[in-house]
């Protein structure tokens, strides 16, 4: 943390640094070029402006071309100014072309920053409804296709019902039970009787009938 607000105090202070660097250095050319009073200090105003302007064009996306001209015309009007007081012009005796310029400047500094601001961004056309749509509501709808039951000529048939389990020991019990019924009456036991003699269900009693 503490790296990183050392890092970002050095670049404001080189930042603060540079900016006062350049304004002054607008405001000497244009004082030099016949600009005096309050005009030699709306000068570095007026292309700090438009620097930020283009700048803010380029971060936004949209077109690109107009924000990267305005920006190097302004990048230009700041480097020209250092140059030009760096000791290479004489501002004693400033050339008329030069005092043509900072005369222009104004004019050239609206119409760009004016061009930043309200200059619409194009905007992408809003997508068609078809264009919204989901790969399954694009897909074709299947046609229902409904297949007719067959008819039957009686109620329909009941499903089997597995055999149930019967265990060893019962069908054990239900053998002595059979013998001592033919032993008293000398004919097999039924199914009916052995039902009620072991007192189980109907199926369970044919199962173990079928055993014996």
């Amino acid at each position: 943390m503490r790296a990183y607000l050392a890092r970002v105090d050095a670049v404001l202070v080189q930042a603060v640094i540079a900016a006062a660097l350049s304004f002054a250095h607008l405001h000497d050319l244009a004082s030099a070029a016949g600009q005096d009073g309050w005009k030699a200090w709306a000068y570095p105003v007026s292309v700090d402006l438009l620097l930020v302007a283009a700048w803010k064009r380029l971060r936004s996306g949209s077109s690109r071309a107009a924000g990267w001209c305005w920006f190097v015309v302004a990048l230009v009007a700041s480097l020209g100014a250092n140059v030009a007081t760096a000791g290479l012009l004489d501002l004693a005796d400033v050339p008329a072309w030069l005092r043509i310029l900072v005369a222009g400047w104004p004019a050239v500094a609206f119409l760009g920053g004016t061009l930043l601001a309200h200059t619409t961004p194009a905007t992408q056309p809003p997508e068609s409804a078809s264009a919204q749509l989901t790969e399954s509501e694009r897909a074709p709808a299947e046609p229902q296709t409904f297949s007719a039951a067959p008819e039957t000529a009686g109620p329909p048939a009941e499903p089997e019902q597995p055999a149930p389990h019967v265990p060893a020991a019962l069908v054990n019990h239900a053998r002595k039970l059979a013998d001592d019924h033919h032993a008293r009456t000398g004919s097999p036991i039924d199914p009916d009787t052995l039902r009620a003699r072991l007192g189980v269900a109907a199926p369970l009693a044919d199962a173990i009938a079928s055993r014996l």
